[in-house]
This record gives structure tokens, sequence and C-alpha cells, in this order.
């Protein structure tokens, strides 16, 4: 019997002191909708979707070979598509950022992984179905991305659980310091 296939994603993960502030800010705001659970919380690098389980070797492959440094990132924007997904993004993509996504995106397409053809924006998204972006600044939140993971996406009864498969770390900088968490 073939193993089930598997839902995939590469992002990165959120360091859980600023994911918890993220969610606790998120939840004061007036906007309603289905909030992301707190442990679910990350920026997206490339979506997989449903891939064969048996090709998660190749994934993990793939990844190995990418050398890139830590950076650090600072989301200051938010806004609401119109499918009411409420998210907070970087006004200013750090460029180690868009030439990590990019470099996996290569790295993918060239290994026969099917891409999404929208142009990559960076974010994470707060909540979905939400009614209304709410007014006023958002709060800012800044981290140094430090490793990229791999997460396989589980549904658990009615729950959605984000499982970290294997992560890969970006190599130190000293002049992100001032970002250490």
């Amino acid at each position: 019997m073939p193993t089930p296939p598997l839902r995939l994603f590469f992002a990165l993960p959120l360091p859980n002191l600023v994911a918890s502030a993220m969610a606790s800010w998120r939840d004061s705001l007036d906007c309603g909708g289905q909030p992301v659970a707190v442990a679910n919380l990350h920026l997206t690098l490339a979506f997989l979707g449903s891939q064969p389980s048996e090709r998660l070797d190749e994934l993990l492959a793939l990844a190995d070979g990418i050398q890139a440094d830590a950076f650090p990132l600072h989301l200051d924007r938010l806004d609401l598509w119109q499918q009411g997904l409420l998210y907070l993004a970087p006004s200013q993509p750090p460029a180690a950022l868009l030439n990590l996504a990019s470099t996996l995106a290569e790295r993918l397409n060239a290994a026969g992984f099917p891409q999404e053809r929208r142009a990559y924006r960076p974010h994470v998204t707060l909540a979905r179905r939400a009614r209304q972006r709410p007014e006023g600044a958002p709060q800012t939140f800044d981290w140094v991305a430090d490793r990229f993971t791999l997460f396989s996406s589980e549904n658990h009864g009615d729950r959605l659980h984000y499982r970290a498969v294997h992560s890969w770390p970006l190599r130190a900088d000293d002049s992100n310091a001032r970002f250490t968490q």
C-alpha cells in the first residue's frame, strides 16, 4: 500500500518569543476571522503542496546544498488580501530573504517540483477569513532568520498542525547582533 502524500512547504520559523508576542498583539485586534495558531506562525519561502512521500529524501538533499547567511527581518506592514487573509509583512524585504526564496524556487523547479506562478510576497499569515483590516499602525516585529525549515502540514481532527521535518542553519553574521532573540 503506498504511503499517503505529504503537504509540504519551506519556511522561516518564528522564534517562540516573537510568535507569542505576535499572536498576543493579533488577538488584541478587531478584525474577526480564524486566527492562525501561535505554533503555526511562519514566513513561507516556497509552497510545495501535496507531494509523494517517496520524494522527501530528494527535497532534503536539494536543501542540503543551500548556503546562505542569516539576516534580520523587520515586519512592519499589516494588510488584508481580498480572501480575508490578514498578514504582516516587511515593507522592505531584505535581499537575503528574496535570494533564499529564489534559490529554493530555482532548485525546486530544476528538480521538477511545480512552483506557484504568483510573484513571491513574503508575509506571516495572522488570520484567515478576517472581516476587516484593523485601523492604525501595526506593531512591528524584528528577529534574525537563522534557519529555514521544511514543514509538513498535518490535520489532527479539526486542527491544522505544521510539523518541522528538517531545518537548515543560515550562517551567522556578526552584523546582525543587535537583532538577537
